[in-house]
């Protein structure tokens, strides 16, 4: 089949399906985000409007904002489907780089195709192109080569057939999932080659379930019968395996209390018994109180990141960890006790080795007394005061009012410690706190993309003044595709959680709150972000207070399904009240500083930092 190199791997990507949870097929890559240029629209560009009505094509506005919408499709579908981004070379790809971070960072898919310079090179230097003086192979698309977990420059159309079985490998592969980019000179795009007909034929891709060595097995089941208060922490590899039910009945059989990471939030039910909340800086007292009693931890699909073990302060420092992961690299981390396989499985086989055998009931006791006593925190702050709403009472209100089929999102800045702290699960994962990253603008953007990805249940991201202004455009994007979902703008004045930061370390306030931000003015000018969103085509909202939102919420609710496109909800809120579950974190506090607050704060630093665990025993 004669073809180009962009026609090629456009049907070749026709050809991918998955299998998704409950069995059925899906397209492996359910739609491609697109903005053209001179380095792609002649070749990827013809090769995808040759075949717009089977493979849809989105545009987006801003290179950065459309691949984190890609990025927002594989977190939606818990990593079964991929999203797909094209652009030119030079600053349209470049553009794409923050988005392979978010994705890399958490072990994501996501497929990247940035045009790239001419392999021939008879017009070099061509528009856009940036030179390198000792290395002419080199362009900017070798940018991606830190932020890609597999990268490969077409430089002949028959290089295709070697690459392509490996993009599907990294894309679908458990342990090694994440971003791919594949640069794409744009004369390689459009110069033909005779394809063997067997590169398109179909191919289903399914969840590979590695199965745990019995060794490591027995060594983790020796290791958790001999505990006293064991601890299961459920991260995000189970949702990915699809285990919740599993991890759950394994909980219930051998009554060990649990916790949730960031990406394993909502995999349990809020009022299970067993649940004592999320662990960690962002997390809850009762889950933090639980982790420094217990003996034994359970790790199942985390890498254990610094917020979740508040910087390896929140175990006991005799704590022994039995770390199951697919991917061998996480489940060798701190010296813990490896048990390298597919969380489903692995479970499965666990269950099976440790019997009738159960933990004290008193310490799944402790579980409710402690989940019980976080409850009542966050009953607490959720109660109106006199003052601007708070961020825990908006989260509150958009909790009560969700379905077990809607979902909810955020990314950065304080509104992720108030959905991993607050939220009571309402149905099982059906929050994407972007974390690993923690990238300003994912918000809008990764909501376009779960909106594409969920079309039952509304789709809800919470995002704070400074993500709106940081990348809003896809907004655009959304309502003018007819991608509906809700965005609740929290409008604090500025970088408020980077401010708490800041003078919570002994530092004065500066550049992060619009009060100490420097300019001319008397009287600076504010963003009215309820008009900017509706020129932008949304259905709009505003609230002047808390006992409106509820029915501004509801109204946006039906805008977004009823209208199909973003609504947008804007409040204004407190720049200082914030959840707090008492757990540290390492942050590089001066030694030497003008104030001596900031270097006080060094010293308290340096003594907290003795709480640390360096290496397990």
């Amino acid at each position: 089949m004669r073809l180009t190199t962009a026609q090629a791997l456009v049907r070749w990507m026709l050809a991918q399906r998955t299998e998704l949870f409950d069995g059925s097929e899906a397209p492996l890559f359910p739609g491609v985000f697109a903005i053209f240029g001179h380095g792609n629209v002649l070749g990827v560009g013809n090769a995808l409007e040759e075949v717009r009505d089977r493979l849809p094509v989105w545009r987006g506005q801003n290179e950065q904002g459309m691949a984190l919408a890609a990025v927002g499709i594989g977190k939606a579908t818990h990593r079964r489907q991929v999203g797909v981004a094209t652009s030119s070379i030079g600053p349209g790809a470049l553009n794409m780089v923050t988005a392979a971070g978010v994705a890399h960072a958490n072990r994501l898919p996501l497929l990247l195709l940035p045009g790239d310079t001419f392999v021939g090179r008879a017009p070099d230097p061509v528009l856009q192109q940036v030179e390198h003086f000792h290395d002419p192979g080199a362009t900017v698309n070798d940018a991606f080569r830190a932020v890609s977990r597999y990268f490969d420059r077409i430089t002949r159309p028959e290089q295709l057939m070697s690459t392509l079985p490996q993009v599907t490998r990294v894309l679908t592969d458990p342990a090694d999932c994440g971003p791919v980019t594949l640069a794409l000179p744009q004369d390689v795009q459009a110069e033909s080659y005779d394809f063997p007909d067997a590169l398109f034929h179909p191919v289903v891709h399914r969840l590979q379930r590695q199965r745990p060595d019995l060794r490591a097995l027995t060594g983790a089941a020796d290791a958790i019968t001999a505990a006293r208060k064991p601890l299961l922490v459920l991260g995000g590899g189970v949702r990915y395996s699809g285990a919740a039910g599993r991890a759950l009945r394994f909980a219930e059989q051998h009554r060990i209390p649990i916790v949730e990471t960031t990406a394993g939030r909502t995999l349990v039910p809020h009022d299970h018994p067993l649940n004592a909340g999320p662990l960690g800086v962002t997390g809850s007292t009762s889950a933090n109180v639980l982790a420094a009693a217990a003996d034994v931890v359970i790790a199942v699909g985390t890498r254990l990141q610094d917020f979740t073990t508040a910087s390896w302060t929140v175990f006991s420092p005799d704590v022994r960890i039995v770390m199951l992961n697919a991917a061998r690299f996480d489940a060798v981390k701190h010296g813990a006790q490896a048990l390298v396989a597919d969380a489903d499985e692995a479970l499965r086989e666990l269950t099976d080795l440790l019997g009738d055998w159960q933990a004290d009931s008193r310490w799944a006791d402790e579980a409710v007394v402690e989940r019980c006593r976080w409850d009542e925190h966050i009953d607490g702050l959720r109660t109106p005061g006199a003052d601007l709403p708070t961020y825990a009472q908006v989260v509150g209100v958009v909790n009560d009012l969700s379905t077990p089929e809607d979902y909810v999102m955020t990314a950065s800045g304080g509104l992720p410690g108030e959905l991993i702290g607050g939220w009571r699960a309402v149905g099982e994962s059906t929050m994407d706190v972007e974390y690993g990253f923690s990238c300003m603008g994912y918000e809008l953007a990764g909501a376009w993309g779960a909106a594409i990805a969920r079309p039952d249940g509304v789709v809800t991201t919470l995002l704070g003044d400074g993500s709106y202004l940081m990348l809003n455009s896809e907004l655009f994007s959304a309502a003018f595709a007819g991608h509906g979902f809700v965005a609740v703008v929290c409008d604090n004045d500025g970088y408020a959680v980077i401010h708490r930061l800041q003078t919570g370390q002994g530092g004065t306030g500066f550049n992060n709150m619009y009060t100490d931000v420097r300019t001319t003015h008397t009287a600076p000018p504010r963003t009215d972000f309820a008009a900017h969103a509706a020129s932008m085509g949304c259905a709009v909202f505003p609230t002047d207070d808390l006992a409106g939102l509820a029915d501004a919420y509801r109204k946006a609710r039906e805008a977004a399904t009823g209208e199909h496109r973003p609504a947008v909800v804007v409040i204004r809120t407190h720049p200082s009240s914030w959840t707090e579950a008492g757990a540290w974190w390492e942050v590089a506090v001066p030694e030497t500083a003008h104030r001596t607050e900031i270097t006080d704060a060094h010293d308290q630093m340096l003594n907290d930092k003795t709480r640390q665990l360096r290496y397990l025993n």
